[in-house]
C-alpha cells in the first residue's frame, strides 16, 4: 500500500470518525432537550399540584375545583407567556412571545366564539369568528388594515378584498345564483351583475 493510499483510508477513517461524533452530539442534545422538557413538564405538574391546596376550592367532591378570574403561566424570567381569563365579554386565553405581546387570542365574547393571530410588531393578521349572523375570516396586512373579508352569512356568502388604505375593492356575492359587485377607491359601486 502506497502513502497516498494509506494517507486517503487515514482521511477516510477521520471521516467516518468525526461523522459519528457529529451523530453522537446530536443525540445527546436531542436527549438533554427530552429530558429538559420532560423535567420542565414534572415541575410544572409539582408546582400545580403544590399549590391546589392554597388555591380556593368550592364545592367539588374532594375539593378539586379551583376558581379564579385568571391564570399566568410565565417563563423563567417571569415574563408571563400565557394568559387564561376573564374580559368584560368572557373568557379569554392568550399565548405571548418573548417581549409578552400577544400572538394568539382565543376568546368568546358576547357575539360568539373568535381566534385572532398577531404578528410580530402587535398587528392583528387574522382573525376567524363565528356569530349569530355569520361566520368570517378577516385578514390584514403589516399595516393593521383588512385586506381581504370572507363571510357566509344566512343569504349569501361574500368576499371582500380591500386596496393598502383599507378601502373597500370589489365585493361578490352569491344569493340564488351567482352576483358580483365592483367598486372603485371612494366606496361608490362601479358595475354589478347581474
Amino acid at each position: 500500500m502506497t502513502t497516498e493510499e494509506r494517507l486517503a483510508k487515514v482521511e477516510r477513517e477521520l471521516a467516518e470518525a468525526k461523522a459519528q461524533a457529529t451523530r453522537a452530539k446530536r443525540r445527546t442534545r436531542w436527549l438533554l432537550a427530552a429530558l429538559g422538557l420532560g423535567l420542565g413538564a414534572l415541575a410544572l405538574v409539582w408546582a400545580s399540584a403544590a399549590s391546589v391546596p392554597q388555591a380556593e376550592a368550592q364545592g367539588a367532591v374532594g375539593g378539586r375545583t379551583v376558581r379564579a378570574e385568571r391564570f399566568e403561566l410565565v417563563d423563567a424570567q417571569g415574563k408571563v407567556r400565557a394568559l387564561l381569563g376573564m374580559t368584560a365579554d368572557g373568557p379569554m386565553l392568550s399565548l405571548a412571545n418573548e417581549n409578552e405581546k400577544p400572538r394568539v387570542v382565543l376568546d368568546l365574547g358576547k357575539d360568539g366564539p373568535g381566534l385572532s393571530l398577531w404578528d410580530e410588531n402587535g398587528e392583528r393578521r387574522a382573525r376567524l369568528f363565528v356569530n349569530k349572523d355569520r361566520a368570517g375570516l378577516g385578514l390584514a396586512d403589516e399595516n393593521g388594515y383588512l385586506r381581504a373579508r370572507l363571510f357566509v352569512a344566512k343569504d349569501a356568502p361574500m368576499l371582500v378584498p380591500a386596496d393598502e388604505s383599507g378601502n373597500l375593492a370589489m365585493q361578490g356575492a352569491v344569493k340564488a345564483g351567482a352576483g358580483l359587485s365592483l367598486y372603485a377607491e371612494n366606496g361608490n359601486r362601479i358595475w354589478s351583475a347581474p
